[in-house]
């Protein structure tokens, strides 16, 4: 029996659902009461807060409306705010700061900000002193869990490294079903509390919008089940929107749900995504009987002891597969040995079904070719199989078909579920349509439900209300009519033999030569990709995991530093798989890594030489090494500055692909003083990974490296004229305002390569960056500029020194801001326009026009 309904599962905050017959929605128009929002039109005017700001700030909701931003907090705090937000691109992504002062005297604050629609939302809550170094803490954490042996073990010291972290007294691990369902799978709780390990919760307790909202906000707590929330005033934009708060820290949550905690005696509650894949997997979910609020900081911290966890669980996952799956791979390759050549057709397999039943576990086999069937094992009547193969012809596809509980879909199927209530078909021709079918029988098992499943529903204005449960005893029933689920390896192994089955065939009959070798290059692709995930998931993301924690002193440089990296290896994944796991572009991987990383600048990367085709497990080794060449060439080399170029050169002699990197142009080299993960990336990947070499020399004019990859790796790719990597798109010219030669001074790197991009968007011909007066004054003297664009603030000293030397010899420059109109310009500077942060091409552009 399958329940239509149920309760919300254990603890787990979810979106507004008030109703039967309406979808539930994450727009709420309250926060959490221990801390407050604010929202910023794209102009800077207040134009939403939380009603309960006057605790911190001093001034009522409706006071603030309307007023600049600037007038509102501390000049010094603006400036931070202003100069995260340059740094944010995109939907979803939300920055960081803790222990801003945001009023003068006042106390720290850490904030949160994030782009709703096209307002910017600031969260902020009282900084609280923390116990000890999150990312020591995390660390250490994540490394205990690492010397577990088992899927299982993992989850148990999970649970209790969660619990540790966060100080809940119940911490469960919540594990979705592949029907939706969810199951406590792991449990760490103080002493005397009703254990829920090995409760299972419905699939209607966490509805599809709010799995979504999981998988794009990693964590969310309820620090007082009983606190008032605090209304956003207004309510409604002039638009008539409510205010988006999907990435919000504060949302408030559903009264339903408030009530639904009440009932089970929880006064506040953590929750925590667990994604396997990009997809909810499940939950850490947190229970704590008297109110518990976590300092944003430590919060930061347990959403990265999440993640970390999400991937060396995604591992452990994978190498069970990968151990099924070889073993099936054994399997295979016995069948196919076992082929003899005086077997013709289909009819060769009918005594080869023994060994075919080995490879999928299941109870029973059968095969249909022509019309005629033979079963083995545990398997439904030749009358019954009537029925099944006409169903299967009504729902033909090329690809296996599996279901464990076949009587849903067949309703004949339901007096025959003893011996096949699980399917898994693979076609093995198209027409006619025959069949190699496996058999699962029923597996009646007993569930112990958290209370009964059933939602109890009353009559409400507006629908029906759905009411949470009161009672949370263990409620069983039996289910029956359904098998061992399938597995994802079941169907990988299944669409492999689907493939082999075909390549026999066609082998045995002599005939379609040119379909065979397809089908045999479509195993060896299978083939590979095994190895790329057993090589790539289980060990790269381990161990730029493990090796890149030491780098760093704060969550958010760790996070930065390892995400490129990562996303190096997802750009080299989406090219290969774009090809369907076939070999991929050397020149195409470049391109696309100076153009991700460089923008603009990506034509000062030169490629020559042929193009050449790397095998999948060199390609994604290859793009580790290229992220890594190309970030360090961006902070310390050539492309540090506006000057420098690099030049790789591709040739391939008798056993070997060379590659040579060669820059120039950029300031004086010095070799590095100390061996990060980065530099072992370069220098130990191609000899580890593909048997090559790899050396790296830093010479005073530009670094020079040589990477060899041998030639197994290696395939000729169509010849293509060498070129340079195609820079971003050009502004076009009738609405540039730009020409010749910009001095951009600015202290921030990241700042001043997004405003080198704009400046050359808008026609710079080329932009000398400099970070202080003496090096803007050093550029000056050399070669006046015929533009200047000055960040005012330059830590130490400002540059107000550089603005005078620019007036003097008649050169136009315009200020760039984060004081916003706390700026005042000096008197003897005359008017000089001012660009305040985050600006973007379009201010640059107003602030240059006459």
């Amino acid at each position: 029996m399958k329940p239509s309904d149920a309760n919300t599962a254990p603890g787990v905050a979810t979106p507004d659902l008030t109703s039967c017959d309406r979808e539930p929605i994450h727009i709420l128009g309250s926060v959490q009461p221990f801390g407050f929002l604010l929202v910023v039109s794209p102009d800077w005017i207040v134009v939403r807060v939380s009603d309960n700001i006057a605790d911190w700030l001093g001034q009522p909701a409706e006071a603030l409306l309307g007023l600049p931003f600037v007038e509102v907090f501390e000049i010094e705090a603006v400036h931070a705010i202003r100069g995260k937000l340059q740094s944010i691109r995109g939907v979803g992504q939300v920055e960081r700061i803790f222990g801003l002062r945001l009023l003068k005297d006042g106390a720290g604050f850490d904030v949160a900000l994030h782009i709703s629609d096209e307002s910017i939302v600031i969260e902020a809550e009282p900084s609280v002193a923390g116990r000890g170094d999150a990312i020591d803490l995390v660390r250490t954490l994540v490394g205990r869990l690492q010397q577990t042996v088992g899927f299982d073990a993992l989850c148990r010291e999970a649970v209790r490294q969660m619990r540790a972290l966060t100080g809940f007294e119940r911490v469960m691990v919540y594990r979705f079903d592949p029907d939706g369902a969810g199951e406590v799978v792991a449990e760490a709780a103080r002493a005397g509390l009703e254990p829920y390990l090995g409760l299972r919760y419905p699939a209607s307790d966490i509805p599809r919008q709010a799995r979504a909202l999981y998988e794009r906000n990693w964590l969310r707590l309820i620090a007082d089940v009983d606190a008032k929330p605090s209304a956003i005033v207004p309510q409604l934009s002039p638009e008539g929107r409510p205010l988006d708060l999907t990435m919000s820290v504060l949302r408030s949550v559903s009264p339903i749900h408030l009530e639904y905690l009440r009932n089970m005696g929880v006064a506040a509650s953590l929750s925590v995504s667990i994604l396997r894949g990009g997809k909810l997997w499940g939950l850490f979910a947190c229970h704590h009987r008297v109110p518990n609020h976590l300092s944003f900081e430590r919060r930061s911290g347990i959403e990265l002891f999440g993640q970390m966890f999400s991937w060396i669980m995604e591992g452990r996952e994978r190498e069970v597969e990968v151990a099924y799956e070889a073993h099936a791979r054994v399997m295979h390759n016995r069948l196919m040995s076992l082929l003899s050549p005086d077997r013709t057709g289909f009819d060769g397999l009918k005594g080869l079904l023994d060994e075919l039943r080995a490879i999928v576990p299941c109870d029973g086999i059968g095969l249909s070719v022509e019309g005629q069937l033979t079963l083995k094992g545990i398997a439904p009547t030749q009358e019954e199989m009537v029925g099944v193969v006409r169903y299967l012809n009504r729902i033909a596809s090329s690809r296996p078909f599996a279901s464990n509980e076949f009587g849903l879909l067949h309703e004949p199927a339901k007096d025959f579920a003893d011996s096949a209530a699980g399917l898994l078909v693979i076609p093995i021709s198209r027409t006619p349509r025959d069949y190699l079918i496996f058999f699962r029988r029923e597996v009646a098992r007993t569930v112990t439900w958290a209370g009964n499943p059933h939602k109890a529903v009353t009559a409400a204005p507006g629908g029906l209300r759905l009411n949470p449960r009161t009672s949370f005893a263990a409620w069983r029933e039996i289910v029956r009519g359904q098998s061992t689920p399938w597995s994802d390896a079941d169907l990988r192994i299944a669409e492999s033999l689907r493939v082999t089955l075909l390549e026999m065939m066609l082998r045995l009959s002599d005939t379609a030569d040119k379909e065979r070798k397809g089908a045999h290059e479509h195993q060896e692709l299978l083939i590979a990709e095994l190895n790329h995930r057993v090589r790539n998931i289980l060990n790269l993301i381990r161990a730029l995991m493990t090796q890149s924690r030491s780098e760093f002193a704060t969550v958010e440089d760790f996070t930065n530093v390892v995400g490129g990296r990562i996303q190096a290896l997802a750009r080299a994944h989406d090219q290969i798989t774009a090809t369907s796991w076939g070999p991929g572009s050397l020149h195409d991987l470049i391109r696309l890594e100076a153009g991700a990383y460089l923008g603009v600048k990506a034509d000062r990367v030169r490629i020559d030489g042929g193009d050449v085709l790397l095998e999948p497990q060199a390609f994604s080794t290859m793009a580790l090494v290229v992220h890594e060449m190309m970030t360090n060439s961006a902070k310390y080399g050539a492309l540090a500055d506006s000057r420098g170029t690099i030049t790789v050169d591709l040739t391939v002699d008798d056993a070997h692909l060379l590659v040579d990197w060669s820059e120039m142009g950029g300031p004086a080299v010095k070799a590095p003083t100390r061996r990060g993960f980065g530099t072992t990336i370069i220098e130990r990947s191609i000899p580890y990974e593909l048997k090559g070499e790899a050396e790296i020399r830093y010479e005073l004019t530009g670094v020079q490296a040589r990477f060899t990859v041998p030639l197994r790796f290696v395939s000729p790719a169509p010849k293509m004229e060498a070129r340079s990597v195609a820079p971003a798109d050009d502004c076009p010219a009738p609405s540039c305002a730009l020409s010749g030669m910009v001095l951009l001074v600015e202290d921030n790197i990241i700042i001043a390569l997004e405003g080198e991009e704009m400046l050359l968007r808008l026609g710079a011909e080329a932009v000398e960056m400099a970070s202080s007066v003496k090096e803007a004054f050093r550029i000056i003297s050399a070669r006046p500029p015929d533009f200047a664009v000055l960040d005012v603030n330059l830590g130490t000293e400002t540059s107000l020194p550089v603005a005078e030397r620019l007036r003097a010899l008649n050169v136009p420059f315009v200020f760039a801001t984060g004081y916003g109109e706390g700026f005042i310009i000096p008197p003897a500077l005359g008017a000089v326009p001012v660009v305040k942060k985050p600006f973007d091409i379009e201010a640059l552009r107003s602030a240059f026009s006459p």
